[in-house]
């Protein structure tokens, strides 16, 4: 753990489970910032230091939870912010929104994989500002955006940044299980709380992402806090020199941080930012 008189130049935080309450049962979060999260965020941008949101989502989907924060670039007239998306595939600046960085792959050969084993399983592809191109509906709530019913040749005909695979009848567990024994040579993937997994592109990860923005801004790993709760946030939080993760992180997660805060239902991102920003 770095000294007490160790402030961090660059915060990255998780979006889901760690900003933003998981609504009971629905596999989805409150779209509201609460306020101790917020006051929090607000410090760390009056000591100067950068806030850079990191999630699985899609960039559309990041900006109005940046604009509740209020977030700015603290050392910039205009303010503009750097955001990792997609899981680090997709580095955009806002506003207005500009991607500036974009890790592509070939998918169909993992998708195909996976599908033999979860035939029934949902692929999803990132639509650009509008939402997601799907094989079939996913479950309400889960994906941002609209959702226009694609072909699922037509899906994974061309490069991607991220592809979605969702089956609601499968645990996370199933999926775990599933990766490991396929290997999906040539493609990185993470699985969610549910049997839910992001494909990505070799080596990218919201770790990648966030050093992508950290050599832009003159920042090394080691003053930057990044904070998360999910399998997806691993590689961040052991690439930060100081990684936290969420109270109700799995067993896998916490052990990849270097601690652990109160869970998100007891605002526990402020918490530890308030440990460095007074």
């Amino acid at each position: 753990m770095p000294d007490r008189g160790w402030q961090p130049k660059l915060v990255a935080l998780d979006i889901d489970g760690t900003l933003l309450k998981w609504v009971d049962g629905a596999g989805s979060t409150h779209e509201e910032v609460p306020a101790a999260v917020h006051d929090a965020v607000q410090r760390v941008l009056t000591a100067g230091s950068y806030v850079v949101l990191a999630s699985g989502r899609a960039p559309h989907s990041m900006t109005a939870i940046a604009d509740q924060l209020g977030l700015r670039d603290p050392h910039v007239p205009d303010g503009r912010l750097w955001i990792v998306a997609s899981n680090g595939s997709v580095i955009v600046r806002y506003p207005p929104m500009e991607i500036v960085h974009e890790e592509t792959f070939d998918a169909a050969p993992a998708v195909h994989a996976v599908l033999q084993r979860h035939p029934d399983a949902l692929v999803a592809i990132e639509e650009r500002g509008v939402g997601y191109r799907v094989s079939a509906p996913f479950p309400e709530g889960e994906l941002g955006g609209e959702s226009i019913v694609t072909r699922l040749e037509d899906l994974v005909s061309a490069p991607v940044s991220r592809v979605i695979i969702r089956d609601p009848q499968a645990t996370a567990e199933d999926f775990v299980a599933m990766a490991a024994e396929l290997g999906l040579h040539g493609t990185d993937y993470v699985v969610g709380w549910t049997a839910w997994m992001d494909l990505a592109p070799v080596g990218v990860s919201k770790a990648s992402g966030l050093r992508y923005v950290a050599e832009q801004l003159g920042i090394g790993a080691e003053d930057v806090l990044a904070i998360g709760d999910g399998r997806n946030d691993i590689e961040m939080l052991t690439w930060a020199g100081r990684g936290v993760a969420m109270g109700q992180a799995v067993q896998e997660v916490r052990d990849a941080a270097d601690d652990v805060t109160a869970q998100v239902d007891e605002d526990g991102a402020a918490i530890e930012l308030d440990r460095w920003f007074v």
